[in-house]
């Protein structure tokens, strides 16, 4: 604890500074963080505060924060009124892409099948808040293209809620606890479940909503949130319950109170947890490898583009029309907070061996600094405006 104050000092004011500048190329500032991670993890003179119990906690906090705010944006009604384009477009996205993806995990890497899979179905999600920028400011989001776009990706949230259980599954299982069994591990997530089901059910009798003051509001709501991960954690599956409780408390809360937390939550998240543990992510990549075998993260951001772009190119070239759906498939190539996740705790569970994990994080970076980008580019130079998406 002696310099960690300092250290964290300086590591928010460079995130901040290169915030400002990633921001310009309409990338998440959020990701200044993750580059500084890769930068200690090719020099890093602070590992007695970088390996130190208290830092990896905090960014733990950052991943259970952003886990109860991918749960806490999903609107199971939004979903299950998506129209036939998004849910066959968005099924057959997951589909090809977890099919080649895998294959090509198992083959390079020599990853078993099942967490071949499972990393493969997590690194085909879709991460719409990167997007939800670019087609505000070319007025692209009331359109049907617009709508296409963030369908797929509201859609696709259902499918990261899928992952992170049948993750949070298989690590329980694998791993293996000293004092517990597998009835009393599946007992232990099922008590989750109902937990959720409970707010959710009976959030009336449990939570009032008689607060004036919306900070005692949210102070609840974070007991609940660490209830959810400390049930979690008897079983290593305090990423699951974060992620329940923002799904439970998300359909509880009263839509005129809903602004209000998200406003608290997301301060408290991305304003102090959760650039922690985007560094704590880039510390774990293995820069030595990445520059050794440049190729790999080549040939991996080949077939997810490739696989993405042809399966939704020939899904909705009829209904878009052929520049749409280029644009389309560009635009759900862009990933961002829930594969991360998964990712790193496949890693830290020792499930996935460090260079799959350096790949695919760099990866990940390429498409935050190219498709933005080339998006923004396409858009002008086909002259694709609101009349015509």
């Amino acid at each position: 604890m002696d310099h960690l104050l300092l250290f964290l000092a300086g590591l928010f004011f460079l995130v901040y500074l290169g915030g400002l500048l990633l921001e310009k190329f309409r990338i998440p500032w959020i990701f200044a963080a993750l580059l500084l991670g890769l930068g200690l993890a090719a020099y890093n003179p602070f590992t007695s505060i970088t390996s130190a119990p208290t830092f990896e906690f905090l960014a733990q906090l950052g991943m259970y924060f952003l886990l109860f705010i991918i749960g806490f944006e999903i609107d199971l009604k939004e979903i299950l009124g998506s129209n036939n384009l998004v849910l066959k477009t968005t099924a057959a996205v997951i589909l090809a892409e977890s099919f080649f993806g895998s294959i090509l995990i198992h083959f390079v890497f020599g990853t078993p099948w099942p967490i071949s899979v499972l990393v493969a179905t997590s690194f085909s999600t879709v991460g719409e808040a990167v997007l939800l920028p670019i087609l505000d400011e070319f007025k692209l989001t009331k359109t049907k293209l617009g709508q296409t776009i963030l369908g797929i990706g509201v859609l696709d949230d259902l499918v990261e809620v899928i992952t992170v259980i049948v993750a949070s599954f298989f690590i329980s299982s694998e791993v293996g606890h000293g004092d517990l069994n597998i009835s009393g591990n599946l007992l232990t997530l099922l008590s989750l479940f109902v937990l959720a089901f409970v707010i959710f059910r009976f959030h009336k009798k449990i939570i009032p909503f008689k607060y004036k003051d919306i900070s005692a509001l949210f102070l609840l709501l974070i007991f609940i949130m660490f209830v959810f991960v400390g049930i979690g954690q008897f079983v290593d599956a305090g990423a699951l319950g974060a992620l329940l409780a923002g799904v439970a408390l998300k359909n509880a809360i009263p839509p005129k109170l809903l602004s209000f937390i998200d406003s608290e939550v997301r301060t408290m998240a991305y304003g102090l947890f959760a650039p922690i543990f985007f560094v704590w992510v880039g510390l774990e990549t293995d820069i030595g490898y990445l520059v050794q075998f440049p190729l790999l993260i080549l040939l991996v951001m080949a077939m997810s583009n490739s696989t993405k772009m042809i399966t939704s190119y020939f899904m909705t070239r009829k209904e878009i029309g052929k520049k749409n759906a280029l644009i389309l498939g560009m635009s759900i190539t862009v990933k961002f907070s829930t594969s991360i996740v998964i990712i790193k705790l496949l890693l830290d569970k020792g499930l996935i061996h460090e260079q799959l994990y350096s790949v695919l994080i760099g990866t990940m970076i390429l498409f935050k600094f190219i498709i933005p980008v080339l998006l923004s580019y396409l858009i002008k130079k086909w002259k694709i405006s609101p009349e015509k998406a």
